[in-house]
């Protein structure tokens, strides 16, 4: 392999029979190095296959700053990431979840500490990536001797979140939020706490995410079934007028008018996780 372009004493780039382009990482491995040299392969720590071209260059711009160790924390976290989940992540996590303990890193270093206001609704809405959250907290904690606060586990689930949906960070802080709204309505119409544990709670909330990412993007159901959201609305009576309630909010607060065909679905999934 030879150097295509040297980003920093430990970054370079490397380009592929196909024309695709590699970024290597390894401590010392473009020192005194020039383009068209062969790689040392010995230095080799970390090899990043990005395929999204602006992805790739964001990345590249970003390592210029960012310490090297640094960046091979962040990987075992996509890789920890991925293996416990199996989910796949959009590559874009490379650049954001990096640009921000990078900032963070440097705000504690200057004593300014950013809270996290949806902390709370982050731990009981995403429990498997918070989880992920406190042990790459933890992990960073000890690598760089730093004493981040917890608020910080609460923003790497962001990210780890904000991959899995495909969204940029500003919209799975609004489908957070949604969410949220979603089932305190439901909590205070029916006077129950939910049993979180349970499997028709996490149907329940899986419903909400994919619900609220087409409320924000602003996609419908295609199929309007009139006959088959009658026939449960009259099944479940109690639910239905809980599911209008949502719809009233919604069409206030978002501007988005439900159909009956997600006014069925939802109250199918409130029927649910309020009596079983």
């Amino acid at each position: 392999m030879k150097i295509a372009k040297v980003i920093n004493n430990n970054v370079i780039s490397v380009l592929q029979a196909d024309g695709s382009e590699l970024v290597i990482m390894g401590r010392g491995i473009a020192f005194q190095k020039k383009i068209g040299e062969e790689v040392d392969q010995e230095k080799i720590e970390k090899v990043f296959a990005l395929k999204n071209k602006q992805t790739s260059d964001n990345f590249k711009m970003l390592l210029r700053e960012v310490p090297i160790e640094l960046m091979a924390v962040v990987e075992d976290i996509i890789n920890y990431t991925k293996t416990n989940l199996g989910k796949k992540l959009n590559e874009n996590i490379y650049v954001s979840l990096t640009d921000h303990l990078n900032f963070a890193m440097e705000r504690f270093q200057k004593g300014a500490e950013i809270k996290n206001a949806l902390l709370w609704e982050i731990k009981q809405l995403y429990r498997e990536e918070f989880l992920i959250g406190l042990k790459a907290l933890e992990q960073i904690n000890q690598k760089f001797h730093i004493d981040l606060p917890e608020d910080e586990a609460g923003f790497i689930a962001i990210h780890i979140i904000n991959a899995e949906m495909n969204e940029n960070v500003a919209t799975t802080l609004n489908i957070t939020k949604f969410i949220q709204q979603i089932i305190n309505i439901v909590k205070y119409h029916f006077n129950v706490e939910f049993e979180e544990d349970s499997l028709n709670y996490f149907r329940f909330i899986t419903h909400l995410k994919f619900f609220a990412q087409r409320i924000f993007i602003g996609t419908h159901y295609d199929n309007d079934d009139d006959y088959l959201y009658i026939m449960i609305k009259q099944k479940h009576k109690e639910a239905a007028k809980c599911t209008e309630k949502i719809k009233d909010y919604i069409k206030h607060t978002y501007n988005h008018v439900l159909t009956n065909e997600e006014m069925l679905y939802l109250t199918i999934h409130i029927e649910r996780v309020v009596n079983r």
